[in-house]
């Protein structure tokens, strides 16, 4: 019924937008402008051909997107290299805008599809290297015009006078150009663009005077995600439009020869941008295919005329790009879609509410919450088809097609974040997974999923932990055995296995990424954390058996502590152990991915007593810890200590709750949400990796935050806000709303003194998510002096 009724009307984005925003409740007008609280441009920098070692790039960008919207209209500064967002603040120049994009990850990135530039004067067929200024049409821009909000960005660009603005929604984006007075105006379309390398095959048909469609084919071949390594296979769709005419038309196509490698370095070498640059310019054509191909439009302008753009985007064929674009955008009203799109993000801001605290921690805040809700992104077109893993058309009956699933990184706090606020978009996510192990034929799932490919990229077996997570907390619209049998597939096909510690994460060298790299420290402890959460499952289902056998291998991570050097060392594959370095378990990638073991070593969140015994006892563990975040810089930035730049370490904080201390995790989440995270573009101080770096913060400044998911506790920590609301979803949560308030609280105040629920004492420092969603309030009374006999028990 979802599906039929999104089609049938033709305003599917105005009905999507009252259900989104649908409330009872009155508040105030500013109230309800969560949105502008939002700062895109707070880690849109990705710190290119500069040294990273002062911070690490958040790597975010400061486009146009609705929430979870396929589509991201977003300036591109830049190609190759690890630029996976394709803008960098630092940049002062501009050679388009495309129409998708990923936040935050590195592996050099992908998508940067459907690049369009307005331009003027002499015609051009390259968009030009930042480092060859002059080169192609590239244009500088002023960087005090540059303006970005939630669901739109402007700029002008100084070459040519245009000032460019850019919205969405969930399909399509829409562009504006303000021209000054020109007999040489055109808007230029670069269909084999591509972050990270290009497209191989694009096609372009002109449908009637004011619209083309077509498709951009990307595959490994053409570099991308991993440089190709990550396997990424899409066809990009499009239908087109423009408010202008056209008159004066026509393609671009450069003879790139066969046999020529088309990556991401290939791609920027002199020898293929001087094939691109002398292509072809064929005018007048309607229709063409070829290896590199653009379209452009040229007209006259008067001064000030505004020329708009608007185009539909499908991954499964033209005709649903088509759809996509006359559900969403009926006229050329560039105000009304960008003011549909602010309030399609006021609807989803909403869902938590703050109080207290500065305008700038509120602008972390709700750009954290902005942040998390770009993906995993809805890939189906209005009528509920998408492409699947088998390059079929289906049609989802009963769930959403979700995809981007960085799930090495996610399933730590942006799954138990959205767990809360946003159960559906879990559960359209298992289904995705679930699904693309039938549709492939590999019947397993993928930790690191990018549009149906399998990445293989990091480690461990994260969706067997988001399937344990969600289903422990009653969220289970999917295929239950299905999803469990893949998640025993998975286990078995990576893992520590009877041998008791892995060293290479994927034994069949099918993986890419780190999948194939001897990282045993790492692997075996990821790998000992997702057989817990399997034994969890089979529990959860009366499978008595395979729980007992994974709860055993759950135990794994004893088997690569050297009891001689006092931690974890990297085993070999004869099981001897390496030899040690001289900087001991300060070595980074010793044994371990992104980390050093002293960081990794932290990651038994499912048995801490027995990781406490392994290390000496409660009293030298909590030693231990505290000079782990003593001697970490004072911002967290990328260090051998607390690095908090990277996900390994994001549950330590919390560990103190369990060790008799939650007073020290109250003083670190405390500490971490004033120094790692600021009003400003260099204000993560990690990648914020689709979506993980800003939930820890939207949670920990809330004021609780998991261990492991897969169980259903929360640690309670202390709040960053006087006051927050959680709004819950009725379909899987039995109360309304979840408060928390902190009496007393101010940056000196970061104790917890005593609590209440429900107005009732309560004494443990942790709470169960029933207890978050049956509705009710928490209530703390804060002090700048710890409690030392409050949560101890």
């Amino acid at each position: 019924m979802k599906k039929s009724l999104s089609y049938a009307l033709s305003t599917a984005f105005i009905i999507w937008l009252l259900i989104g925003c649908g409330s009872n409740e009155k508040q105030s007008q500013t109230e309800k402008d969560f949105a502008s609280y939002v700062n895109p441009f707070i880690g849109a920098s990705t710190k290119a051909g500069e040294n990273q070692t002062e911070f690490f790039p958040g790597k975010t960008y400061p486009g146009a997107v609705s929430p979870f919207g396929l589509v991201q209209v977003n300036p591109n500064t830049i190609d190759g290299g690890d630029n996976a967002s394709g803008y960098s603040y630092e940049h002062t120049s501009i050679h388009g805008f495309s129409f998708a994009t990923m936040s935050g990850t590195g592996w050099y990135g992908d998508l940067g599809n459907f690049l369009v530039m307005p331009t003027a004067g002499p015609m051009k067929t390259f968009g030009g290297r930042i480092e060859h200024k002059g080169e192609g049409w590239r244009s500088e821009f002023d960087k005090k015009t540059e303006k970005a909000t939630a669901g739109y960005y402007s700029v002008v660009l100084s070459n040519y006078n245009i000032k460019a603005e850019a919205t969405a929604t969930p399909h399509c984006g829409m562009l504006r150009f303000t021209y000054p007075k020109s007999d040489k105006a055109r808007v230029q379309i670069d269909l084999a663009r591509r972050i990270g390398g290009t497209s191989v095959l694009q096609y372009v048909k002109v449908v009637d005077d004011h619209t083309i469609t077509g498709w951009m084919k990307c595959t490994p071949e053409g570099g991308g995600w991993g440089n190709g390594d990550g396997k990424a296979n899409y066809t990009m769709y499009f239908y087109a439009q423009f408010s202008k005419p056209l008159k004066n038309y026509g393609v671009w196509s450069a003879d790139i020869p066969d046999g020529w490698v088309r990556k991401r370095d290939e791609v920027l070498s002199d020898a293929y941008i001087k094939k691109v640059a002398e292509a072809s310019i064929l005018k007048n054509i309607k229709e063409k295919e070829g290896k590199h191909l653009g379209f452009y439009t040229e007209f006259d302008t008067k001064d000030k005329e505004q020329v708009l753009m608007r185009s539909g985007i499908s991954l499964v064929s033209m005709d649903g790009a088509k759809k996509n674009l006359e559900a969403e955008i009926t006229d050329w009203n560039f105000d009304r879609v960008h003011n549909a799109t602010r309030a399609a993000w006021n609807a989803q801001l909403s869902k938590i509410s703050v109080e207290g605290g500065t305008k700038d921690e509120k602008t972390v805040f709700y750009t954290g919450l902005y942040h998390t809700m770009l993906d995993p992104r809805n890939i189906e077109d209005v009528d509920g088809n998408y492409t699947g893993g088998d390059n079929k058309v289906h049609t989802s009956p009963n769930f959403t097609k979700r995809s981007i699933f960085s799930g090495w990184d996610v399933f730590r706090s942006q799954f138990p974040l959205q767990s809360v606020i946003n159960p559906s978009v879990v559960n359209d996510a298992i289904n995705s997974l679930v699904e693309l192990g039938d549709e492939t034929g590999k019947h397993y799932l993928e930790r690191w999923e990018f549009l149906n490919s399998y990445s293989g990229c990091m480690i461990g077996n994260p969706a067997v932990v988001v399937i344990t997570d969600a289903y422990a907390k009653g969220i289970r619209d999917y295929n239950v055995p299905k999803a469990y049998q893949y998640a025993i597939n998975t286990i078995e096909r990576s893992g520590n296995g009877d041998k008791g510690f892995a060293v290479y994460c994927d034994p069949r060298n099918e993986g890419t990424g780190y999948a194939v790299s001897p990282f045993s420290i790492s692997n075996t402890l990821e790998f000992s954390f997702d057989e817990w959460c399997m034994s969890r499952m089979a529990g959860f289902l009366g499978k008595k058996d395979d729980q007992a056998k994974y709860l055993k291998r759950s135990a794994s991570y004893k088997n690569v502590f050297d009891k001689e050097s006092g931690w974890f060392r990297p085993k070999n594959e004869d099981g001897t152990w390496q030899a040690l370095p001289p900087e001991g378990r300060l070595k980074q990638f010793y044994g371990t991915v992104e980390s050093n073991p002293y960081q990794q070593g932290w990651f038994v969140p499912h048995d801490i007593p027995g990781m406490v015994a392994l290390m000496g006892g409660k009293q030298k563990v909590l030693a231990d810890l505290n000079t782990f975040f003593t001697k970490a810089p004072n911002d967290f930035v990328w260090n051998d200590y607390y690095n908090h730049a990277n996900e390994p370490v994001h549950h330590v904080p919390f560990l103190f709750n369990r060790l008799g201390e939650p007073w020290n995790t109250q003083k670190w989440t405390r500490e971490i949400c004033r120094s790692a995270y600021h009003n400003e573009v260099y204000g993560l101080v990690g990648n914020e990796d689709v979506g993980q770096m800003s939930a820890w913060y939207v949670l920990a400044a809330s004021g609780f935050h998991p261990i492991a998911p897969g169980d259903t506790r929360y640690e309670i920590t202390s709040p960053v806000f006087s006051k927050v609301v959680y709004k819950l979803d009725p379909k899987y949560a039995k109360g309304k709303t979840f408060t928390i308030t902190a009496e007393n609280n101010s940056p000196e105040n970061i104790y917890i003194q005593s609590a209440k629920l429900n107005g009732k004492a309560y004494n443990h420092c942790y709470i169960d998510y029933k207890e978050i969603t049956n509705g009710g309030t928490l209530e703390l009374v804060m002090s700048n002096e710890p409690n030392k006999n409050w949560g101890i028990n």
